[in-house]
């Protein structure tokens, strides 16, 4: 993601990790071309812009996201929380957590479904824009977590596993202003070997 160059762009736009028609029907061609090709786009260029002749200019992505505030804060964060989004789909995902994930649900929710519920019913009802997380705790217990604007959990010492897109560009395309819909299918495409793997590396 960075240069060797400090005066060169520090920032640049990754690639979806599968081809903008892959998701569909439940992420549409164009969704993907809109969210990942105007709005991610947009926050890593503007964060290009905001860092120059700063401090932040020498450092990752998630450290000027930890340290940073106000615009270069929002854009770092939206950009960031955008990758960890784009990554956890796939045309072919596994459906269901297993493992020591699929534990780690089972004592912090009771069950998959009561945590995809809890998820779901958080992501619906938050209010105007923002990120709704799977995220675990120190001690690898699991919660969820609803983060307004660009909000990131790992600024709470959170780590997150799984988060929900409820920015309006997320979904609108698709879905208008159905939400629930729009959560609904989001639920198809997620890759819970990817999420495992990220309850496994610490």
């Amino acid at each position: 993601m960075q240069t060797d160059t400090p005066t060169a762009t520090r920032f640049t736009v990754r690639e979806l990790p599968y081809a903008y028609d892959a998701l569909a029907p439940q992420f549409s061609e164009e969704t993907l071309h809109y969210h990942h090709d105007k709005h991610y786009a947009g926050y890593i260029s503007k964060l290009n812009e905001l860092v120059v002749d700063t401090p932040y200019a020498s450092q990752s992505l998630e450290d000027v996201m930890l340290s940073a505030d106000g615009a270069v804060y929002n854009n770092a964060a939206q950009a960031w929380n955008h990758e960890f989004y784009f990554d956890q789909f796939s045309p072919r995902p596994q459906s269901a957590p297993q493992g020591a994930l699929l534990e780690a649900i089972d004592r912090s929710f009771g069950s998959f479904e009561r945590m995809k519920t809890q998820m779901t019913t958080a992501a619906v009802g938050l209010f105007g824009s923002g990120w709704v997380w799977l995220a675990a705790g120190p001690s690898d217990e699991l919660v969820v977590v609803s983060t307004p604007n660009a909000g990131n959990p790992m600024r709470e010492g959170l780590r997150p596993l799984l988060c929900i897109d409820v920015w309006e560009h997320a979904y609108y395309v698709d879905y208008r202003n159905r939400r629930a819909d729009a959560v609904a299918a989001l639920w198809e495409r997620v890759d819970w070997k990817t999420v495992g793997e990220r309850y496994e590396h610490k």
